[in-house]
């Protein structure tokens, strides 16, 4: 009859703690090479390896810097309504996204759906809107609705539902369930449930969702306007098409300055909500 030692029981388990970190190392390397071979063939697709058409860009971009200097503000004065109709779109998309993106995403998040149902049909909502870029909607949108604002609000409204109401719903998702417990234990409502158990503990979620929203909404309303849909996007493209360069030089300031304006005012409503 054989005996086993006592010692055969942690050795064996140490023994099988190694193999099992070697093929996790094996893996790991795996995944990396696998990664690293994808990376490379999308870069010579695309072209990032064309040492001579990418040696030729490059002084032909130093041109247009160079005729961009110095910068043009003699029409500043006549870019400052273009630009509050940047910032009026940016705000209204944005409200617009957050008003549509709070149902949405209750019914998107597991803890709060009413079921499987109605959970892929909300989550599916999300996805088409967050797979068609704002640019597309805000085409569609100007030849539905003709030029001007409108078109470039619903472009950002509906485009931001699907990524607003995606970080909205993983917020609902991530909630403590004892405030929710509570709130059943009395007798609540499914409404009550989330107005007292899921929203309070989401709301500087949902606060840091939207200052981000909004400063990614001003952006893109610069590029609704090359679509028609107003704004100071649409002074830029206009010197874009003379070859203004001098032009697009100084708007590109101005925007880059309204930029920092408003993330400076995002970081500030963020730090007060928190």
């Amino acid at each position: 009859m054989q005996v086993v030692s006592s010692s055969d029981g942690p050795q064996q388990r140490i023994d099988d703690l190694l193999r099992k970190e070697r093929q996790g190392r094996r893996t790991t390397r795996a995944v990396i090479v696998l990664v690293s071979v994808a990376i490379l063939a999308c870069f010579w697709v695309t072209g990032m390896f064309d040492g001579d058409r990418i040696a030729e860009g490059f002084p032909a971009i130093g041109v247009m810097f160079t005729e961009m200097i110095p910068p043009d503000f003699s029409r500043w004065e006549y870019w400052i309504g273009p630009m509050i109709d940047t910032l009026a779109m940016s705000i209204a998309g944005t409200t617009m996204a957050i008003i549509l993106s709070i149902p949405v995403a209750l019914l998107a998040a597991t803890n709060t759906t009413p079921g499987p149902i109605t959970y892929k049909i909300a989550r599916l909502v999300l996805n088409t809107f967050r797979a068609i870029p704002e640019l597309i909607m805000g085409i569609v949108f100007v030849a539905a609705v003709g030029f001007g604002m409108l078109p470039g609000v619903l472009a950002l409204g509906l485009h931001s539902i699907g990524m607003v109401g995606k970080f909205f719903a993983e917020a609902i998702e991530h909630a403590h369930p004892a405030p929710v417990e509570a709130a059943q234990s009395t007798g609540a409502t499914p409404l009550q449930v989330i107005s007292h158990g899921v929203l309070p503990q989401v709301i500087p979620q949902f606060a840091d969702v939207t200052m981000y929203r909004w400063e990614y909404n001003f952006r893109a309303s610069t590029v609704m306007g090359m679509v028609g849909a107003g704004g100071i996007g649409t002074e830029l493209i206009g010197s874009l098409r003379l070859l203004d360069y001098p032009q697009v030089a100084a708007i590109m300031i101005v925007i880059l300055v309204a930029v920092t304006i408003v993330d400076s005012l995002s970081n500030y409503l963020r730090r007060y909500f928190q």
